[in-house]
């Protein structure tokens, strides 16, 4: 679905399924427990918005996943649709926010969330059943860039991606987030 915010003159694009979004709240429900087929939620999400941007031949510099429901976003950028030209130069950035989720997704989620040409190896690090640790991990390996943006966000997470390299950008102060965030842009925009 499409709307616009006129004031803005802004287009908001909604991925939409009654199966899995209809009468529900993000990841758990008003008890606070946590929807038994998030991971196929999460699957659904990620593959629509994917395929959104690719039938409306954008070409995004910048994709900007928030949270662990979008994490799975760089892997399938960096695997299943590297050779798509609307994601060919694309940079994959992931925010980190204090968003985990209790246990572990459900056992098949490792098998479900393979599509094209992706192979296990493009999901070795995930384990049966996958775990938030393990999730966050594979979007990191994946991603070109990390905001943080929770205050306890695992310091194995900020290892794992200085050790892979990744730029990452700390926490940042309500007031300083806007222009932190433009300048790590640019900062990925311009390194090859």
């Amino acid at each position: 679905k499409v709307a616009s915010l006129q004031s803005a003159r802004m287009q908001v694009y909604f991925i939409e399924n009654d199966d899995y979004f209809h009468n529900r709240l993000m990841t758990k429900d008003e008890n606070g427990v946590e929807y038994s087929d998030n991971d196929e939620r999460s699957i659904f999400f990620n593959l629509g918005v994917i395929e959104a941007v690719k039938k409306q031949r954008w070409c995004p510099e910048i994709i900007h996943c928030n949270g662990w429901m979008s994490a799975l976003t760089p892997l399938y950028i960096k695997s299943a649709y590297k050779d798509e030209p609307s994601f060919r130069d694309s940079k994959v950035i992931i925010s980190l926010f204090d968003d985990s989720f209790d246990g572990a997704l459900a056992e098949s989620f490792s098998t479900k969330l393979l599509c094209k040409e992706m192979t296990q190896e493009a999901i070795a690090e995930l384990g049966t059943p996958a775990t938030y640790n393990e999730l966050i991990k594979l979007a990191i390996r994946n991603c070109d860039g990390i905001i943080i943006n929770g205050e306890n966000i695992p310091a194995e997470f900020i290892e794992y991606a200085e050790s892979l390299g990744k730029a990452i950008l700390p926490k940042q102060t309500p007031e300083s987030a806007a222009e932190a965030c433009y300048n790590f842009y640019n900062t990925l925009l311009v390194e090859e």
